[in-house]
């Protein structure tokens, strides 16, 4: 579990009009300008021309929540805001979401003077590195493909016609009657025919071919070896070709994706798109954010390096690179963290207050709080369904998800609310919804299958990450208000009665053991069956606030097993690793602040930049391990509230 997904953000007091320019961000030049001819890169059309770029009011309206790194997807946005009109109507609608004192977030370590800058005024201002298990920052910085071979020859991704691909997909899926794809091969050499061979069973994985001689014209059939059978290992995905891959290689091919404005479960969804597999052979440490560039390391089983690098040819906001072969996936969780690097454009404050302010990010940290998008963007937070969870009241919980509710959403999204405020029938609302993926449109769907007096099963039909959101959601909550108290009961030191970790069991801090320990040490629960509270009045706090949820801190058990809390235990402050930074002098807010990896590569060199400029930027670099917050540690440096509710607010007249 890890931080989450960081969309735009502005994190700015109000400005002069001198700031309005900025509204008019230049896109960023894709990574490729269009897809190019070849087997794979043909396959997705669609997908390939995903425009990324949207000009800032744009994405502000749709995306200006920020969030970071998600490495378990719990923090994922249930739904997106699309809503058009003028800024100052998005700003109204926005009046009825969450602040940070909603959710707890009310505190600060440090005693610096806050200051103003803007967070993200292009995706490419927010870098995010993966750091591995191993220690090691993944760097794009390899095109190569290992040398091997038995791999096919390059002319396999383009010998086949857009006919006969449109023909042997169809066939590899059963979606027609045909038996077989007979292709006829028109430069009748054997080096032509081995070609035609390796690309059918290379790209289509279930097919078999042979030569036959047909009306004095060869062909290269096309078939399935074992019909329905041999489609059903090809539709799961997780048995391709055995006898075609060789012993010695490593069954994943490992790699670098580094990709722009785009979150990690999309790209891989795009990937196995154009490679015609499911996205369930793709593994991978951590889901990384979409409004920015990520680099991280992925892995597929039997799928050729030769194949992927293939697909840099007509990719769009997706690099792959830095390909090994080895015989494991990877794992969600199993990385250290990551390092971001991070641009705050257009700040306020003055030398001395950035020194004071990065100093104490360095020296001291930040408040370890679960981050805003952890809690949602709409006027009905995740944590309150979360509660109702917890509460066993399914009534509310479904109320919760279907009813209106005031705030930026997608208009269908309200017709169905609507609907169903109105006539309290499934397929009524259903039928609104064009895009029936959305919670909404799964509980619709269950309470259709099951009924409204069975409304657990009915929610059950949502998946289980989706449905645990909502009670970590609630913990996150908890955890929030009540590190707050700590602190303002406490202040930054240990003291008798906390907890802290010896291996991975927690104890409590006695009189006299105080002096061993620091701020640093100390780590709060997540209310749960299988977790310890403070002995002093926190302890107590933690019992008043879920007694007044209805819950009994004692009985962490719920009755349906999935919901129960076990709990676990969070560091109160974490103090960044690898922290340094640079203040900046630039005129011109289009042009990019430092370089890529995707730069170095392709050997741009950074743009010049004025002694004197007419703006300044903080970039900084820091390291954070996985479940934190970058939001939380740039709100330290800042001193603001990150909440799209303020943040919108405060930008109105910037978007405009």
């Amino acid at each position: 579990m890890e931080a989450v997904e960081m969309k735009s953000v502005s994190l700015k007091r109000p400005h002069s009009e001198d700031d309005e320019g900025n509204a008019e961000e230049i896109k960023r030049q894709k990574i490729s300008p269009q897809p190019k001819a070849g087997n794979d890169c043909e396959q997705s059309t669609e997908a390939a021309a995903e425009q990324p770029d949207k000009t800032l009011l744009e994405d502000t309206r749709n995306e200006i929540i920020s969030s970071e790194i998600n490495e378990d997807q719990e923090d994922e946005e249930l739904e997106d805001s699309d809503e058009d009109g003028d800024p100052e109507s998005f700003a109204d609608m926005m009046k009825h979401g969450l602040t940070e004192s909603d959710v707890g977030i009310t505190k600060f370590v440090s005693s610096h003077k806050g200051f103003s800058g803007i967070l993200k005024e292009r995706y490419s201002d927010f870098v995010v590195h993966e750091i591995g298990k191993d220690g090691r920052v993944s760097h794009l910085d390899d095109f190569s493909v290992p040398v091997d071979d038995e791999d096919p020859p390059e002319e396999t991704f383009t010998v086949l016609s857009e006919e006969d691909k449109q023909r042997l997909e169809e066939l590899q899926l059963l979606k027609n009657k045909e038996t077989s794809v007979a292709i006829e091969v028109m430069e009748d050499t054997k080096e032509k025919r081995t070609v035609i061979h390796q690309a059918v069973k290379s790209l289509f994985p279930g097919l078999e071919t042979k030569t036959e001689d047909r009306d004095g014209k060869r062909y290269i059939i096309a078939y399935h070896a074992a019909g329905k059978k041999a489609l059903a290992k090809v539709r799961t995905a997780t048995d391709p070709r055995k006898h075609s891959w060789p012993k010695s290689r490593g069954s994943y091919c490992h790699f670098i994706l580094y990709k722009e404005n785009k979150d990690t479960m999309d790209a891989i969804n795009v990937l196995s798109k154009f490679l015609r597999v499911k996205p369930n052979i793709f593994s991978y440490m951590g889901t990384k954010d979409k409004r920015a560039i990520t680099v991280q390391e992925i892995a597929v089983l039997r799928i050729t390096a030769q194949r992927l690098a293939h697909l840099n040819k007509c990719l769009m906001n997706f690099k792959l690179g830095n390909f090994s072969y080895k015989n494991h996936p990877l794992k969600l969780g199993e990385l250290q963290g990551n390092h971001f690097t991070v641009v705050l454009r257009n700040i306020t404050g003055t030398d001395e207050q950035i020194e004071q302010a990065m100093h104490s990010l360095r020296e001291i940290g930040f408040i370890n709080y679960y981050g805003m998008q952890r809690f949602g963007t709409t006027a009905v937070p995740t944590y309150q369904i979360g509660r109702a969870i917890l509460q066993n009241n399914w009534e509310e919980v479904m109320d919760l998800i279907l009813k209106p509710r005031p705030g930026a959403e997608k208009g269908y999204l309200v017709k169905c609310r609507e609907e169903w405020a109105k006539t309290k029938d499934p397929a009524a609302a259903l039928k609104k919804l064009p895009v029936k993926r959305c919670v909404e449109g799964q509980l619709l769907r269950g309470l259709l299958k099951y009924g409204m007096k069975n409304i657990i099963s009915a929610f059950g039909i949502i998946p289980r990450n989706n449905r645990l959101m909502y009670i970590h959601s609630y913990q996150s909550y908890v955890w929030n208000n009540m590190v707050s108290k700590r602190i303002e009961e406490y202040g930054l030191r240990a003291v008798p009665g906390d907890l802290v970790l010896k291996g991975a069991t927690a104890v409590h801090v006695t009189e006299g053991d105080v002096d061993n320990y620091t701020i640093h040490d100390v780590v709060m629960p997540l209310p749960g069956f299988d977790v310890i509270y403070p002995k002093h009045t926190i302890g107590d706090a933690y019992k008043a606030m879920l007694a007044a949820d209805s819950l009994d801190i004692s009985n962490m058990r719920h009755k349906i097993r999935d919901y129960s809390l076990s709990g676990a235990y969070r560091k109160v402050i974490i103090r960044p690793q690898n922290v340094s930074w640079e203040v900046v002098a630039y005129d011109d807010p289009r042009i990019p602040l430092f370089v890529t990896d995707l730069d170095k590569l392709e050997g741009k060199p950074l743009p010049a930049l004025p002694t004197d400029g007419k703006f300044r930027a903080l970039k900084m670099e820091f390291s954070l391990p996985p479940s934190t917050y970058a939001t939380m540690a740039i709100r330290e440096v800042l001193k603001m509230d990150t909440s799209i509710k303020n943040q919108t607010q405060l930008n109105t007249t910037w978007l405009r």
